[in-house]
This record gives C-alpha cells, structure tokens and sequence, in this order.
C-alpha cells in the first residue's frame, strides 16, 4: 500500500509556472507507475500526464502537451509535474495516483490516489 500526499499547487497568472510534487509513503515507490489527473469544478476528472517505473516512458494529454512534465525521483519516493505557460482552463484539483500498469490515462489503472492540490490561474 502507498500513501500520496500532493503539494505545489497555489495561483498563478495566466502564462505562469507551477510544480507540483507528489511525495510517496512506503518502499515500494520504484514499483508504481505514476499519474496525474485534475477535477475542475462541474466537470470529470481528466487524465494530465503519467510517467513509467524508471522514467524511461512519459504520457502527456493533449491538452498539456508542450507545456505540463511528469518526472519522478525513486530515490526520494516523489513524482512532479511541471507546469509551464498556465492557461485559466488549467484551473483545478490536481490529483496523483500510483498504479501497477502501464502508462495510461484511464483513472481505473490506478488503485491509489492523493488528496489533491488546488491549482489556481488567472487571467
């Protein structure tokens, strides 16, 4: 079992920069596959990104391509997303999740999850 605990979100002017950090309980952290997935208010939760065990695959929504980067240091048991040029259609819950799959973006892959962060972006 592994516990998630989000941190980095806030807000930020349109165009600006968050990251956001995920840190991992347990020592199993190099075992999961890693997602992130956002809820904005009024609308189902979105996949954003993920990234593979060992860093070595990434899979970005369209929507967040070109601008949002998972990343993930197994040695300190925490993923990250980058987000760069923020639009206010950005504005959400974000969420990570631990998984035991692959790469994917369907919220069911993943049998862990976080409380989320609040992500904030102004016009």
């Amino acid at each position: 079992q592994v516990q998630l605990v989000e941190s980095g979100g806030g807000l930020v002017q349109a165009g600006g920069s968050l990251r956001l950090s995920c840190a991992a309980s347990g020592p199993t952290f190099s075992r999961y596959v890693m997602g992130w997935f956002r809820q904005a208010p009024g609308k189902e939760r979105e996949f954003v990104a993920a990234i593979s065990r060992n860093s070595g695959i990434t899979n970005v929504a369209d929507s967040a391509k070109g601008r949002f980067t998972p990343s993930r240091d197994n040695a300190k048991n925490t993923v990250y997303l980058q987000m760069n040029s923020l639009k206010p259609e950005d504005t959400a819950v974000y969420s990570c999740a631990a998984g035991m799959g692959v790469t994917g973006a369907a919220p069911a892959m993943y049998g862990y999850w976080g409380q989320g962060t609040q992500v904030t972006v102004s016009s």
